[in-house]
């Protein structure tokens, strides 16, 4: 019989299980209380395939896991932005198992509403949940070669159902999110998310993290994923934290990276 254990503590409901799965209830609150608990416990759900860690005051970052051939298992990141009672995702989880507890963990334990989910490119670890979001009835975004390349390989994941060209501006709360295209890099259709009130850039596998090689360069673009960087850095010139494709987020010293890596 499995017994799981429950804490309740003043600010927001912890939650620990005999399943290894841990859960905070995460607010939009700034007393000081909560500001200290923030600063010295960033992770608010945790299990064997899904970390979901706050970045800062209405950015979370997804982290959940991708079996490859070549890498092995990779861990991937994703970007949640709340407002109001409202969320707004960019890329899914990389499987359906993750994708299912991502979306039980904002609408079910969380009472989110999920206004949409947006696909930075065409990778598996982009759209492979899809199809969860999809039997929510939550909006799908993606530009519009991420919507043909999925159609042309007659993808196993389900396609995006909203395209768009360039830019892409939607609403989460009473708060605005912002998708855009500049140029191709790590692939011909990659796609960087912004939010502004926190000045938080997801930058996709577009951005590298601190140290990381090359990575899949199977659909890369490596002549112009340089200028392209230098396109996204002069459009968010304020961006304060970067959450890249994979790795750990950090500063705006992520641009500079991916730029001479490429160069």
């Amino acid at each position: 019989m499995r017994i799981c254990f429950i804490t309740a503590l003043c600010m927001g409901s912890l939650f620990f299980s005999a399943c290894n799965e841990r859960v905070v209830k995460i607010e939009n609150v700034s007393t000081p209380e909560a500001e200290q608990q923030n600063a010295t416990d960033s992770v608010v759900y945790t299990s064997a395939d899904l970390t979901i860690r706050k970045i800062s005051n209405q950015v979370y970052e997804h982290n959940s896991f991708l079996n490859t051939d070549s890498f092995g298992r990779v861990p991937c990141n994703g970007m949640i932005v709340i407002d109001n009672g409202e969320a707004v995702v960019f890329d899914t989880p990389a499987d359906s198992i993750s994708s299912k507890e991502l979306l039980d963990f904002l609408v079910n334990k969380q009472h989110y509403k999920v206004n949409a989910v947006i696909a930075t490119h065409f990778h598996a670890d982009c759209v492979a949940g899809l199809k969860e979001f999809h039997q929510a009835k939550i909006p799908s975004y993606a530009q519009e070669r991420t919507i043909a390349f999925l159609k042309e390989q007659n993808s196993p994941f389900d396609v995006p159902l909203n395209g768009f060209q360039d830019t892409l501006e939607l609403k989460v709360g009473n708060k605005k999110v912002y998708a855009g295209f500049f140029g191709e890099g790590h692939t011909k259709d990659n796609i960087v998310g912004y939010f502004p009130d926190d000045k938080v850039l997801f930058g996709g596998c577009l951005i590298k993290e601190q140290g990381a090689g090359k990575g899949n360069l199977e659909d890369a673009n490596e002549k112009d994923w340089a200028a392209t960087v230098e396109k996204v850095r002069n459009r968010f010139p304020e961006t304060q934290i970067i959450i890249p494709g994979h790795g750990k987020a950090a500063g705006p010293e992520l641009f500079d990276y991916t730029i001479e890596l490429f160069k």
